[in-house]
């Protein structure tokens, strides 16, 4: 199997100046099921350090109680691609071949500096490695389970997906997992209070290091 996950279209837009200091920048990223969104709200509330989760554009239609500006930007195809064109994103892509298009706009790493935070992006891996190679020394961190059972058995606990849906997560998430050497950081999943604390304690070790 070819080290390049399928299905991705990443972002060509303009270089963006490398962060410093005063522009840190926390991935986080990991394949369904590793416990990513739940370890992301705990830090958000939990974290010494002052993280400002970024909202991610998307042209997909905006479901019910979804609020345009807080769950993402919801934009049509036209404004998306109008916003591409003129190197808006950090990264961007279409989501296994949806239709659908996902970025991060490069006003919302603005958005957490005047906030006096850390850009905190919860991210696929695609758009981690586009982000890391215009921010080498971003913060990044590769969330995963066990193993692949106890992976397994957190998707079918969900009882929401048929077995096809859980067999192409499981694909997804062998290739996904063929990168997580590429990260600064890979935190285990074994337990959601310890990894939280792994993961405070990596955050804080980097603030002393900037200070």
């Amino acid at each position: 199997m070819s080290d390049s996950l399928e299905t991705r279209s990443t972002a060509e837009g303009e270089p963006v100046a490398q962060a410093g200091a005063s522009q840190q920048i926390v991935l986080i990223s990991g394949p369904s099921g590793s416990g990513k969104s739940t370890i992301v709200n705990r830090l958000v509330s939990e974290s010494p350090v002052k993280l400002v989760k970024m909202i991610s554009a998307t042209t997909r239609p905006r479901r019910e109680k979804e609020v345009d500006g807080e769950d993402y930007y919801f934009l049509s195809a036209d404004e998306f691609e109008a916003r591409r064109q003129r190197g808006a994103f950090v990264e961007f892509e279409e989501v296994f071949s949806s239709g659908f298009w996902y970025g991060t706009l490069k006003s919302e790493l603005e958005r957490a500096r005047k906030l006096g935070g850390w850009a905190f992006l919860e991210i696929d891996v695609n758009g981690a490695l586009r982000v890391m190679e215009q921010y080498p020394s971003a913060v990044s961190i590769f969330l995963k389970t066990p193993d692949e059972k106890v992976f397994e058995q957190r998707l079918r606990d969900r009882g929401t997906e048929s077995e096809e849906v859980i067999q192409r997560r499981l694909e997804t998430a062998r290739s996904e997992l063929k990168f997580a050497d590429r990260y600064r950081h890979q935190v285990v999943n074994d337990n959601l209070d310890r990894a939280v604390a792994e993961i405070i304690e990596i955050l804080t070790a980097r603030e002393a290091e900037t200070e």
